[in-house]
Protein backbone atom coordinates (compact mmCIF):
# COMPACT_ATOMS: atom_id res chain seq x y z
CA UNK A 1 0.00 0.00 0.00
CA UNK A 2 2.95 2.04 0.41
CA UNK A 3 4.02 2.17 -3.37
CA UNK A 4 0.16 3.39 -3.90
CA UNK A 5 0.17 5.84 -1.73
CA UNK A 6 3.41 7.04 -3.75
CA UNK A 7 1.82 7.35 -6.62
CA UNK A 8 -0.99 8.79 -5.63
CA UNK A 9 0.82 11.56 -3.75
CA UNK A 10 2.64 12.22 -7.11
CA UNK A 11 0.12 12.48 -8.59
CA UNK A 12 -1.59 15.27 -6.39
CA UNK A 13 1.94 16.87 -6.55
CA UNK A 14 2.39 16.78 -10.31
CA UNK A 15 -1.00 18.38 -11.16
CA UNK A 16 -0.60 21.12 -8.71
CA UNK A 17 2.92 21.66 -9.26
CA UNK A 18 2.11 22.59 -12.93
CA UNK A 19 -1.09 24.92 -11.87
CA UNK A 20 -3.90 22.16 -13.60
CA UNK A 21 -7.25 22.74 -11.92
CA UNK A 22 -8.47 19.04 -11.45
CA UNK A 23 -11.25 17.42 -9.32
CA UNK A 24 -11.11 14.88 -7.06
CA UNK A 25 -13.61 12.07 -5.58
CA UNK A 26 -13.33 10.10 -3.58
CA UNK A 27 -15.66 6.73 -3.56
CA UNK A 28 -15.69 2.90 -3.04
CA UNK A 29 -12.48 1.00 -4.45
CA UNK A 30 -13.17 0.88 -8.14
CA UNK A 31 -11.13 -2.43 -9.55
CA UNK A 32 -13.40 -3.16 -12.13
CA UNK A 33 -15.34 -1.54 -15.40
CA UNK A 34 -18.65 -2.59 -13.52
CA UNK A 35 -18.60 -0.75 -10.34
CA UNK A 36 -16.62 2.35 -11.96
CA UNK A 37 -19.88 3.01 -14.10
CA UNK A 38 -21.86 2.69 -11.49
CA UNK A 39 -19.73 4.95 -9.06
CA UNK A 40 -19.76 7.26 -12.46
CA UNK A 41 -23.99 7.55 -12.58
CA UNK A 42 -23.69 8.21 -8.62
CA UNK A 43 -21.41 10.47 -8.53
CA UNK A 44 -22.47 12.34 -12.33
CA UNK A 45 -19.31 12.15 -14.01
CA UNK A 46 -19.49 13.45 -17.06
CA UNK A 47 -15.69 13.22 -18.30
CA UNK A 48 -14.43 10.26 -19.90
CA UNK A 49 -13.15 7.48 -18.26
CA UNK A 50 -9.79 6.04 -19.15
CA UNK A 51 -8.31 3.17 -19.18
CA UNK A 52 -4.57 1.98 -18.38
CA UNK A 53 -3.55 -1.45 -20.20
CA UNK A 54 -0.22 -2.21 -18.61
CA UNK A 55 1.95 -4.48 -21.29
CA UNK A 56 4.45 -7.06 -21.57
CA UNK A 57 6.01 -6.95 -24.26
CA UNK A 58 7.65 -10.52 -26.29
CA UNK A 59 11.42 -10.11 -25.97
CA UNK A 60 11.35 -7.93 -22.55
CA UNK A 61 10.01 -4.89 -21.63
CA UNK A 62 6.57 -3.36 -20.82
CA UNK A 63 4.90 -0.60 -22.25
CA UNK A 64 1.19 0.93 -20.81
CA UNK A 65 -1.28 1.86 -23.10
CA UNK A 66 -3.63 4.61 -22.20
CA UNK A 67 -7.00 5.02 -23.92
CA UNK A 68 -10.89 4.77 -23.07
CA UNK A 69 -12.91 2.72 -21.27
CA UNK A 70 -14.52 1.18 -24.31
CA UNK A 71 -11.37 0.90 -26.39
CA UNK A 72 -9.82 -2.56 -27.29
CA UNK A 73 -6.24 -3.82 -27.38
CA UNK A 74 -5.13 -3.91 -30.75
CA UNK A 75 -1.98 -6.08 -30.42
CA UNK A 76 -1.45 -5.85 -34.57
CA UNK A 77 -1.58 -2.29 -34.18
CA UNK A 78 1.46 -1.56 -30.79
CA UNK A 79 3.15 -4.42 -32.25
CA UNK A 80 3.84 -2.79 -35.76
CA UNK A 81 4.69 0.51 -33.11
CA UNK A 82 6.81 -0.88 -30.71
CA UNK A 83 8.28 -3.77 -32.70
CA UNK A 84 7.42 -6.18 -29.99
CA UNK A 85 3.87 -8.36 -29.63
CA UNK A 86 2.17 -6.75 -26.67
CA UNK A 87 -0.11 -8.66 -24.20
CA UNK A 88 -2.20 -7.76 -21.06
CA UNK A 89 0.70 -8.15 -17.90
CA UNK A 90 -0.72 -10.87 -15.20
CA UNK A 91 -1.76 -9.41 -11.95
CA UNK A 92 1.48 -10.35 -10.21
CA UNK A 93 3.88 -9.15 -12.54
CA UNK A 94 1.88 -6.10 -12.71
CA UNK A 95 2.34 -5.32 -9.20
CA UNK A 96 5.43 -6.51 -8.93
CA UNK A 97 6.84 -3.89 -11.92
CA UNK A 98 4.20 -0.92 -10.99
CA UNK A 99 2.99 -1.60 -7.14
CA UNK A 100 -0.54 -0.87 -8.16
CA UNK A 101 -3.30 -2.61 -7.50
CA UNK A 102 -5.19 -4.72 -10.53
CA UNK A 103 -7.77 -2.83 -11.88
CA UNK A 104 -6.53 0.19 -10.42
CA UNK A 105 -3.32 1.08 -12.47
CA UNK A 106 -2.55 4.59 -12.97
CA UNK A 107 -1.04 6.38 -16.08
CA UNK A 108 1.34 9.07 -14.09
CA UNK A 109 4.08 7.91 -11.98
CA UNK A 110 5.41 4.85 -13.82
CA UNK A 111 9.24 3.78 -13.75
CA UNK A 112 10.52 6.09 -16.70
CA UNK A 113 11.68 3.08 -18.91
CA UNK A 114 8.25 2.17 -19.26
CA UNK A 115 6.96 3.87 -22.23
CA UNK A 116 3.41 5.42 -22.23
CA UNK A 117 1.30 4.70 -25.41
CA UNK A 118 -1.66 7.05 -25.60
CA UNK A 119 -4.62 6.97 -27.83
CA UNK A 120 -4.95 10.18 -29.39
CA UNK A 121 -8.74 10.05 -29.23
CA UNK A 122 -7.84 11.40 -25.28
CA UNK A 123 -6.92 14.84 -26.34
CA UNK A 124 -10.73 15.52 -27.69
CA UNK A 125 -12.62 14.40 -24.62
CA UNK A 126 -13.60 17.55 -22.36
CA UNK A 127 -12.35 16.02 -19.66
CA UNK A 128 -10.38 12.95 -18.78
CA UNK A 129 -11.13 10.43 -15.57
CA UNK A 130 -8.19 8.39 -14.17
CA UNK A 131 -7.18 6.15 -11.27
CA UNK A 132 -4.00 7.62 -9.04
CA UNK A 133 -3.08 4.17 -8.43
CA UNK A 134 -5.82 4.15 -4.94
CA UNK A 135 -8.89 2.53 -6.24
CA UNK A 136 -10.91 4.65 -4.03
CA UNK A 137 -10.42 8.14 -5.55
CA UNK A 138 -10.54 9.32 -9.11
CA UNK A 139 -8.96 12.67 -10.59
CA UNK A 140 -10.30 14.74 -13.83
CA UNK A 141 -8.79 17.19 -15.69
CA UNK A 142 -8.94 18.59 -18.89
CA UNK A 143 -7.81 16.78 -21.92
CA UNK A 144 -6.05 20.37 -23.26
CA UNK A 145 -3.59 19.40 -19.76
CA UNK A 146 -2.66 16.15 -21.02
CA UNK A 147 -0.03 17.35 -22.66
CA UNK A 148 1.61 19.34 -19.93
CA UNK A 149 1.11 16.42 -17.50
CA UNK A 150 3.09 13.79 -20.28
CA UNK A 151 5.89 16.69 -20.79
CA UNK A 152 6.78 16.50 -17.20
CA UNK A 153 7.21 12.86 -17.45
CA UNK A 154 10.68 11.16 -18.15
CA UNK A 155 8.55 8.09 -19.53
CA UNK A 156 8.44 7.90 -23.54
CA UNK A 157 5.32 9.15 -24.45
CA UNK A 158 4.16 7.77 -27.76
CA UNK A 159 1.20 9.04 -29.88
CA UNK A 160 -1.57 6.45 -30.82
CA UNK A 161 -4.33 6.60 -33.33
CA UNK A 162 -6.32 3.70 -32.63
Amino acid sequence: MERVNEIYRFNIDLLSRLKIEYRQWQHEPILNLATDLIVAKRLGWTGTLSKSLFLKLKGGGYALYLTEKDQRLDSKAIKALLGKRPSICSDEEMIQQLGCVPGAVCPFGLPSDIPIIVDRKLYQCQEILYTPADPEFTIGFHSDSLSAVLNELDNPIIDFVA
